[in-house]
């Protein structure tokens, strides 16, 4: 077992960094590709999940394992490839958790691809594109383009996605 990038750097880590040992125990550590801005968008996201948990309010469980499956601590492990259903997964996670996060604003699907993609996350903007299509079409997500409600998969240049009525 070795500890963090530093030793003030959080619990102690596993010597493939993978997992978080505390308390004895082992967790799945978070995604270390994840860009700090939106690693702490997912981590608030989480603790707030967490608190809704506590209080009793309906969808927070589901919350809470949308920010930790964003945050790589669920679902596929970040260390294995990024392709597939399960990558699916945490790329809806990721669009889930950030629009929740931003309820009064809006996210680019960049910002999705950069938080799961790691350094090739443009490689990811196509899965993005597609998986927001899925959740648009569930109402989770509206994708607007100059304000205005567009299909992701007609529109062309840049997109912004808001929270749906669904989610």
């Amino acid at each position: 077992m070795t500890k963090g990038r530093d030793s003030d750097d959080g619990p102690e880590r596993t010597a493939d960094g993978h997992h978080v040992v505390i308390d004895g125990r082992r967790w799945r550590a978070t995604d270390p590709s994840i860009p700090d801005t939106f690693r702490q968008e997912l981590v608030d996201e989480l603790m707030s999940a967490r608190r809704a948990v506590k209080a009793s309010e309906p969808d927070a469980r589901r919350r809470v394992d949308d920010a930790k499956t964003a945050l790589g601590e669920l679902g596929i492990p970040w260390w294995e490839e990024r392709s597939g259903e399960d990558f699916d997964e945490r790329i809806a996670a990721a669009i889930r958790t950030l629009v929740r996060k931003r309820a009064e604003s809006s996210i680019c699907p960049s910002d999705v691809a950069r938080t799961v993609g790691g350094e090739s996350w443009r490689t990811l903007m196509p899965d993005v594109r597609r998986v927001a299509a899925e959740l648009a079409d569930d109402e989770q997500v509206v994708v607007t383009q100059k304000g205005a409600a567009v299909s992701i998969r007609d529109a062309r240049g840049p997109v912004r996605i808001v929270r749906g009525p669904a989610l």
